[in-house]
């Protein structure tokens, strides 16, 4: 229940993102997974989809590193080892209870993100 009320409620807050491109993700069952795993992972204590809270949104996060062949391994470091000063003062803590391999995919997914 609770991850469907959050997808619901992150798509509602997709206001830039297209009806037909929201539709299309709304029943993209891998976004589901994501949201799960990120959920799981403790994404959500800093980090929304569209909005900005402790941590850059992740639509933001894509759209700055679209087409930058590097941010995925760069992404994928700091995810894990933690990092500050590319979106302001706070700090990114690091993960490295998360799996390596649940790392990269999250954060695969995350640069596809309109």
């Amino acid at each position: 229940m609770r991850n469907s009320f959050l997808l619901f409620t992150l798509l509602l807050l997709a206001g830039t993102a297209s009806a037909n491109d929201t539709a299309a993700r709304e029943n993209d069952p891998r976004d589901q997974a994501m949201i799960d795993l990120a959920w799981d992972s403790g994404c959500f204590n800093c980090h929304d989809v569209h909005e900005e809270i402790r941590g850059p949104a992740w639509v933001e996060v894509a759209r700055r590193y679209r087409g930058d062949d590097t941010a995925f391994e760069r992404l994928v470091v700091t995810v894990r080892e933690g990092g500050s000063g590319n979106w302001g003062d706070d700090r990114m803590s690091p993960n490295r209870r998360v799996p390596e391999e649940d790392i990269r995919t999250l954060v695969e997914w995350l640069l596809t993100l309109e």
